[in-house]
C-alpha cells in the first residue's frame, strides 16, 4: 500500500523507519499547516458565536410570548386595539422564526467545526493496514501535497507491505501452459533461504502471454513460508503437472 498525505502540509515528525512492523491505525507521519489550524480556531469561534446568538433568540422569543399574552388579555378587555394584538402576534412569530434560524446556524457551525477538525486530524498520517515499512520517502521539513496532487506527482510518503499475504508471480514457458491449471500444488525455495522449502498452490494463470518472452505468468499462494521472507526475493518453483511428472 502506498501511503499519501490526505492534505497538504509540512512534515514535522516521522515515527517509523524502513523495516519496522506497524499496526493499522498507528501514527506514521505528522504534518503541520498553519492555515488548517487557523481554520479550526475560526470554526470554533463561529460555534461559540452561534451559541450566544441562539441564547439571545430564546430570550427574545420568551419576551415576545409574554408580550403577546398580555396583549391577548388586554384585547379581551378591549383595552388595546385589534391592530396592537396583531402586531404582538407578528412579533412573536418573527421571534420564533429567528430562533429557528439560530438553531440552524448552530447546526451549520457544528458542521464547520467537524470539517475543520477532520482536516486537522488529517495532518496525522496513520497506517491503513498492518504490515512492514518497505520504502520511506518522507523527510522532516518536506512540504507535501494533498492526496490527489500527490498521486498525480507520485509523491508518496512511504509504502507498507503486508508480508502475511505475499504471493509468487512466476513466468513459465507457454509450451507448458496446457498441463497447468489453478489448484495444482508444488514447492518453492527462496534463493536467500535455500534450506527451508515450502508448499505453493497455483491461484490463477494470466490470460495473456508475454509476446517478448514467450511465457505465461502464474500467481502462486504460499503455505507456511519461512521467517525472513521479503518482497521481491527470488524463488525457484517446482509444480506437479500430473502424477509422476513435474515442471520447473
Amino acid at each position: 500500500v502506498s501511503v499519501f498525505a490526505k492534505y497538504e502540509g509540512r512534515i514535522t515528525a516521522i515515527e517509523v523507519e524502513v523495516g519496522q512492523r506497524v499496526q493499522a491505525g498507528q501514527i506514521l507521519v505528522t504534518l503541520d499547516d498553519a492555515a488548517t489550524r487557523f481554520a479550526l480556531e475560526q470554526a470554533q469561534v463561529d460555534r461559540v458565536t452561534a451559541d450566544l446568538l441562539l441564547e439571545a433568540r430564546k430570550i427574545e422569543l420568551e419576551q415576545a410570548n409574554s408580550t403577546f399574552r398580555r396583549s391577548e388579555a388586554l384585547a379581551a378587555r378591549q383595552s388595546i386595539s385589534r391592530q396592537d394584538l396583531e402586531n404582538a402576534s407578528t412579533a412573536r412569530n418573527s421571534a420564533a422564526n429567528a430562533l429557528a434560524q439560530a438553531r440552524q446556524n448552530v447546526v451549520k457551525a457544528d458542521l464547520g467545526v467537524r470539517i475543520a477538525q477532520e482536516r486537522v486530524d488529517g495532518l496525522v498520517v496513520k497506517a491503513p493496514i498492518a504490515g512492514t515499512i518497505t520504502t520511506l520517502a518522507a523527510h522532516v521539513g518536506d512540504m507535501v501535497l494533498a492526496r490527489l496532487d500527490s498521486v498525480l506527482e507520485n509523491q508518496k510518503l512511504l509504502s507498507i507491505t503486508d508480508t502475511t499475504t505475499l504471493v509468487i508471480d512466476a513466468d513459465v514457458a507457454e509450451t507448458n501452459i496446457g498441463s497447468l491449471s489453478p489448484g495444482l500444488t508444488g514447492e518453492a525455495v527462496l534463493d536467500g533461504i535455500s534450506d527451508r522449502p515450502f508448499a505453493i498452490e497455483v491461484l490463477r494463470i494470466a490470460p495473456v502471454a508475454s509476446l517478448e518472452k514467450g511465457t505465461v505468468t502464474l500467481r502462486l499462494s504460499l503455505r507456511d513460508p519461512p521467517d525472513g521472507i521479503r518482497p521481491n526475493m527470488a524463488a525457484r518453483i517446482r509444480i506437479a503437472q500430473r502424477a509422476g511428472d513435474t515442471s520447473r
